[in-house]
């Protein structure tokens, strides 16, 4: 179950630790998303999943693929799809300006975060450039040494 952390009038259902792995992330955008009942329901209570899941842009409309709301169990017989296509909701400027970036520079758009603000379900997305294995190892090797650091900083302290 997704943990759930509060930051100003927002409760965060979940995050997509991976795209920050695997991307070097830029302009984030936040923007709605159309969800039947059980779905929101499921979200509040905490259950999401980003994993593996892209955003893509067909016929000046963007869609969020492979984002997993599993089933509400409470909601009996009259359930949604798990992984079904759920359409974000942007201004036309911005889903245009974002299909130029995939189009022209080979961006890709990636779903950085779920959350609920003001009872509103929100994702936030980003614009995001692959990054090579070299890359990756980097930010590995960094992710290391800040660890090592503050542990010796703890032991001082």
């Amino acid at each position: 179950m997704a943990k759930k952390e509060e930051f100003k009038d927002e409760i965060l259902v979940c995050t997509n630790r991976k795209a920050h792995f695997n991307y070097f992330l830029s302009e984030f955008t936040e923007c709605g998303i159309e969800l039947v009942g059980s779905e929101i329901k499921a979200m509040r209570a905490g259950h999401c999943s980003l994993d593996d899941s892209y955003v893509m842009i067909k016929s000046n409309e963007c869609y969020v693929l492979n984002m997993n709301i599993p089933v509400y169990q409470a909601n009996g017989i009259f359930s949604h799809e798990p992984t079904r296509t759920r359409k974000l909701l942007l201004h036309k400027a911005q889903i245009l300006k974002f299909a130029q970036s995939v189009d022209r520079e080979g961006y890709t758009l990636v779903p950085v975060r779920v959350y609920i603000r003001r009872g509103r379900a929100k994702v936030q997305i980003a614009l995001g450039k692959g990054k090579k294995n070299y890359d990756k190892r980097d930010t590995i090797k960094e992710r290391e040494e800040n660890r090592k650091i503050s542990k010796l900083a703890k032991e001082r302290y």
